[in-house]
């Protein structure tokens, strides 16, 4: 049986008088990729900010491997938890190699902090070829997959994926996607994905939330939740999706 590292229960997050997350509950079980899902302003990015400690909870709970923990950025990472936000945020003036390691900064250990540099390079064989160029000389697939292995450099339980696939050609995201299923197969990587690719989400998640109005409004296996009618409802503004 698989162990439950993360929950969120009754999560609600305020930004001025807009409910961003309305008495959401996800969790996340080891190994799984769990796709989050649902229309613009629906609460999917807040989710993994709130997990991540930089969307303050009004109200709600956080439980790590079943303990109740209160989300702050440098003790979430130093839990296992990172977060690739939107937009690839990569270090334009930095050179592949010092991204990384800026992605590193907890590891003390400079031997095992250069391993992992290593190890991550190997699994993403075209940073290694760049790895003395600027960020700024990369692609826009080459600086998401710098972004994810950044994330990578702690070696992670949770990765936290926010819209990997954004401005992606379609042959870039086919790529991007393949490198996320292989991440939890090849380490049991946990991983939380937000994404508007929903075929190419879809084809990696075992499991599914999906939102609208901050509410979690169906989960369950992807393939079920698809079958459902569910996303039709909530993206074409159909019946009442509640």
């Amino acid at each position: 049986m698989k162990e439950i590292l993360l929950e969120l229960r009754d999560i609600h997050v305020h930004y001025g008088g807009v409910k961003a997350l309305d008495g959401a509950s996800v969790s996340l079980d080891e190994g799984e990729i769990v796709a989050l899902m649902g229309p613009n302003g629906a609460g999917k990015s807040t989710i993994l900010k709130a997990i991540f400690g930089i969307s303050p909870m009004e109200s709600g709970e956080v439980r790590w491997h079943g303990i109740s923990i209160r989300p702050v950025p440098h003790e979430v990472v130093a839990r296992g938890i990172s977060f690739v936000p939107q937009g690839r945020r990569v270090f334009p003036g930095l050179s592949v190699e010092e991204n990384l390691e800026v992605g590193g900064f907890l590891v003390r250990d400079k031997k095992e902090r250069q391993r992992r540099m290593r190890e991550v390079m190997e699994f993403f064989p075209v940073l290694k070829r760049k790895r003395t160029l600027d960020a700024s000389a990369l692609s826009g697939g080459e600086q998401q997959m710098l972004a994810i292995a950044r994330g990578m450099i702690t070696d992670p339980k949770i990765l936290l994926l926010d819209e990997p696939s954004l401005g992606l050609a379609p042959k870039v995201v086919k790529e991007v996607f393949a490198k996320i299923k292989e991440i939890s197969d090849r380490h049991k990587t946990a991983i939380m994905v937000v994404e508007h690719n929903l075929m190419s989400l879809l084809s990696i998640a075992s499991r599914a939330y999906v939102l609208d109005k901050g509410k979690v409004v169906a989960e369950g296996e992807s393939r079920r939740v698809v079958e459902s009618g569910i996303l039709e409802k909530v993206f074409l503004g159909g019946e009442k999706a509640i």
